[in-house]
């Protein structure tokens, strides 16, 4: 059954004057889930600062649209919600782990893309 359908869509100059205030280390450890910051350290030393920022940004819009998907029954919060993909499969995958609850048994269906000056991310949360 379909819980619900979140999107975002987040201006990239708007995103890079946020990081350029705040720092792209802080906003990385303030948006990303254990797993994903382990990968963005990972990635630190051979990207280049643009492209750090469009990896936070479209954790950034993904991770907004599934929160939109998943309230009021939920109320993620931004390390609750880990964005990855694997090399087998290049589809985005979204996983919901409530900090000190249950897991709820979620599915989801993510789809990102950027262009240009912009992120737009679609969650589709449905219970199992």
């Amino acid at each position: 059954m379909i819980l619900g359908i979140g999107i975002d869509i987040l201006q990239l100059l708007r995103f890079k004057s946020l990081t350029a205030r705040r720092g792209l280390e802080p906003m990385a450890r303030r948006i990303l889930s254990a797993e994903e910051l382990m990968e963005f350290e990972r990635r630190s030393s051979s990207s280049t600062p643009c492209q750090l920022q469009m990896h936070l940004a479209v954790r950034w819009a993904a991770k907004e649209a599934a929160y939109k998907a998943l309230f009021p029954s939920y109320k993620a919060t931004w390390k609750e919600l880990t964005l990855s993909r694997h090399e087998a499969n290049p589809k985005p995958n979204l996983a919901f782990r409530p900090i000190g609850k249950e897991d709820p048994k979620l599915k989801f269906h993510v789809s990102i893309s950027h262009d240009g000056d912009y992120v737009i991310a679609q969650v589709l949360a449905e219970t199992m």
